[in-house]
């Protein structure tokens, strides 16, 4: 795939992406825009300059990680924090493909998912338009948001992560509850970070 294949992220294409991930890992003065609202400005201004590098230069600056500055050149934090970010953007290539096929993924990896998906449960489904139960096969559970009526979303970890994370329409889960509240909840754009 080329640098201007598209992405489930809205707007962007693989460059974009790409320039993300490096800006995130390597520019912390920027990267604070990705939470902080005041500071986005400046993180556009910064990806739009890493996204105007040659596409393999980001891709290489990708490969070979994070400098040692770099917090993310912290085992612990390196883990904590990409094992998702990478899982999520590798899915939103993919699944932005008309071909892209569904894949297994081990258990041990789907438990690292769901570990750090019970974790920021409450924070990706603060902003969801009904109560959200995120709900393994095996009958684990976590709750992303309080309210009624509830919609239980049932599915492998992997899966529940990217709809938590705003990938609803990509995502293979099961919705129980009330119509109306499934319908407003497939549709929101604010679940996510």
């Amino acid at each position: 795939m080329g640098p201007d294949a598209p992405t489930l992220c809205e707007g962007w294409n693989t460059r974009d992406l790409a320039a993300h991930v490096v800006v995130r890992e390597r520019r912390a003065d920027a990267a604070g825009g990705i939470l902080i609202k005041q500071l986005a400005p400046r993180l556009e201004r910064v990806m739009a300059e890493f996204a105007e590098k040659p596409y393999e230069e980001l891709i290489q600056l990708i490969r070979t990680g994070p400098p040692r500055f770099s917090p993310f050149a912290l085992k612990q934090i390196d883990e904590a924090s990409n094992t998702v970010e990478f899982y999520v953007h590798t899915e939103d290539v993919r699944r932005a493909q008309p071909d892209w096929t569904p894949r297994e993924l081990d258990g041990v990896f789907q438990d690292a998912l769901w570990s750090r998906l019970e974790r920021t449960a409450r924070l990706t489904g603060r902003g969801a338009p009904t109560g959200l139960v995120l709900r393994r096969p095996d009958g684990q559970t976590a709750v992303a948001h309080k309210g009624t009526p509830v919609v239980t979303a049932t599915g492998e970890p992997s899966e529940l992560l990217m709809f938590a994370l705003g990938r609803q329409k990509a995502a293979d889960v099961e919705l129980d509850g009330d119509k109306d509240a499934i319908a407003k909840l497939h549709e929101t754009k604010q679940l996510g970070i």
